[in-house]
């Protein structure tokens, strides 16, 4: 089972946050003050991430998806709300089109329906079963932290920087795979639960662009389109971000 953690009332409604390639169930800190007065917050570890389970590769978004829902269903959860950031957006949108039953409301934040191709992918994957996750940490804490922050919160980006080196090379490379055989452009439509799709104006890992498509095509969603701030936003920008979050959840 994957590790995780529960915040907040246990008889609340639960929302679920799920964590960007290379990160940790930490790195939603800054949301959970904001949620737990009123949502029973489950964080967890994406499988190859952290303190959960590497299985062996190769690894498809139904397998973190799947890994979802099986973990609902331990811990006997019938529906939840889901909110997740980058390749956790990605699950988000693979449960509200396979797994409609169990999601409430859906966050999807700075993430995309198919980015790069499965090539690009797979040469990440190649260099970080090669080098380690190392040979990427410079150029993707620069994707997703503006100077501004990383000047501003150095032992905060310090201590991130160090759990995206520690991350399991094969579980980042499975999960990175995961995300080249991503697309479900076509499917958007039928995603039923309330959605808000998040963008980071300044965001160079995932361009708002692609927040943009997934609120045209999901019914009835909403954009909200934050006018700073890179690929974590939720850290660098907790404030606005969290309003955004708990308008959404608490409609």
């Amino acid at each position: 089972m994957l590790h995780h953690r529960f915040d907040g009332p246990e008889d609340a409604p639960v929302v679920v946050l799920s964590n960007s390639l290379g990160t940790t169930l930490e790195m939603w800190d800054r949301q959970v003050p904001a949620l737990s007065d009123r949502f029973r917050v489950l964080r967890y570890d994406a499988r190859g991430h952290g303190r959960s389970p590497v299985p062996e590769g190769p690894y498809s978004m139904a397998d973190l998806g799947g890994d979802v829902v099986d973990l609902l269903d331990r811990l006997e959860i019938e529906r939840a709300s889901f909110c997740g950031i980058s390749i956790g957006g990605m699950v988000g949108l693979w449960l509200g089109i396979n797994a409609p039953e169990r999601i409430d409301r859906l966050v999807l934040c700075c993430t995309a329906a198919q980015v790069l191709s499965a090539a690009d992918w797979k040469e990440r994957a190649d260099t970080v079963r090669a080098d380690g996750v190392v040979a990427l940490a410079d150029a993707t804490i620069d994707r997703w932290f503006s100077p501004e922050f990383r000047e501003a919160e150095p032992a905060l980006v310090e201590s991130i920087r160090e759990t995206l080196v520690d991350t399991d090379a094969e579980g980042y490379a499975s999960c990175a795979e995961a995300i080249g055989g991503h697309d479900v452009r076509e499917r958007l439509g039928s995603i039923g639960a309330p959605t808000l799709v998040i963008t980071a104006a300044d965001d160079p890992s995932i361009p708002p662009e692609h927040g943009r498509l997934i609120a045209s095509r999901v019914p009835e969603a909403q954009l909200n389109a934050l006018s700073h701030g890179r690929h974590l936003c939720n850290i660098e920008h907790p404030e606005e971000f969290n309003r955004a979050l708990q308008g959404h959840l608490r409609v």
